[in-house]
């Protein structure tokens, strides 16, 4: 079943900004790190951004300086901050839960980003 559902994709320009969102009502929010990846056609899926549960960030080399990752708790959410994006930023982005201790992790359905020139 559906664990993570994320919004706040769609067509941007380069330059501008968005913010996707990953909900995660359905787990115990706060044992799960929480990251996205994005995907583009021939390429294997690469991390953007990640964060643990007390609130360590990995940021891929991509997003570092553009991107912030963060999480609210209290609302089981997860946010991805794009600040002036790239055509090169193009891609499906999903939402990942890792549960360290027990091996479990869940994937979001993925959400596109397009960002035109």
């Amino acid at each position: 079943q559906v664990q993570l559902v994320e919004s706040g994709g769609g067509l941007v320009q380069s330059g501008g900004s968005l913010r996707l969102s990953c909900a995660a009502p359905y787990i115990t929010f706060s044992d799960y790190t929480m990251g996205w990846f994005r995907e583009v056609p021939g390429n294997q899926r690469e991390l953007v951004a990640d964060i643990t549960k007390t609130g360590s960030t990995s940021y891929g080399d991509s997003a570092k300086g553009r991107f912030t990752i963060s999480r609210d708790n209290a609302k089981n959410t997860i946010y991805l901050q794009m600040n002036n994006l790239k055509p090169e930023d193009t891609a499906v982005y999903y939402c990942n839960a890792i549960h360290q201790t027990v091996s479990l992790y869940y994937w979001g359905q993925g959400i596109q980003v397009t960002v035109s020139s």
